[in-house]
């Protein structure tokens, strides 16, 4: 599918809409990640000892000119009796990434002593996670968004019992999505658009909880993507 676009993010074009680009394949031939090695000791054990694995999606199309700024994102995983993964709805009026489903996260400050300091406070300042209830397992590999953000994901588990208090200027909601669900690849779907003479792709992941559809796509679903290639080498 070709678009004649301005040169500018993909979510900041009015009346684009992901869900409207074909689908152009879904990776059914791949096996999903084995119940027991969602689990937190297996998650642990992965962390503290990976594989040789490579990432699959590491950097978008640039579409900005200015510096990169660095950034970080809390992956975290929920250990209920089936592992989820917390994510956030942006609102609309937000400069970068408006009404998209993010993980909780944002720009490093110079006071963050890494990136998980940043995820952490980040996280707290967006939903209001009590760090009290986060265990850091690691990160994941730099991802390069089309605004020239360098992001880091920060891989953490949570123990339920929390209670969030989202900031309403930043998160327009806050759910979760079975682990198990997103670490399978049939549930993968692949995009691709020619725009401005840049094919640019990406994954979405959509899922349907009780209220509506949840449209995972892009940087978020790409983070998502390499996190499987982790846990399933």
């Amino acid at each position: 599918m070709t678009i004649d676009l301005p040169n500018s993010a993909l979510s900041s074009v009015p009346q684009f809409d992901p869900r409207q680009i074909p689908v152009i394949g879904v990776d059914t031939h791949l096996p999903p990640v084995p119940r027991a090695a969602l689990q937190a000791a297996a998650l642990q054990a992965r962390f503290s000892s990976p594989p040789v694995w490579q990432p699959e999606v590491m950097a978008e199309p640039r579409f900005s000119q200015r510096a990169p700024r660095h950034a970080a994102v809390l992956v975290p995983i929920v250990l209920r009796e089936h592992p989820t993964i917390l994510l956030t709805e942006r609102t609309l009026h937000l400069s970068n990434h408006s009404g998209q489903i993010a993980f909780p996260g944002g720009k490093a400050d110079d006071d963050d002593a890494d990136a998980a300091a940043t995820a952490l406070r980040e996280a707290q300042e967006e939903v209001g996670l009590d760090q009290a209830y986060v265990q850091v397992l690691g990160a994941l590999p730099q991802y390069l968004t089309g605004s020239a953000f360098i992001i880091t994901p920060v891989v953490a588990l949570v123990q339920p019992g929390f209670t969030l208090t989202p900031n309403a200027f930043e998160v327009a909601d806050v759910f979760e999505v079975p682990l198990e669900f997103l670490m399978n690849p049939a549930h993968h779907q692949r995009h691709a658009v020619e725009w401005q003479g840049v094919r640019r792709e990406w994954f979405s992941m959509p899922w349907q909880d009780q209220l509506r559809q949840r449209f995972i796509w892009g940087a978020t679903a790409g983070m998502l993507r390499n996190f499987y290639r982790l846990l399933s080498a």
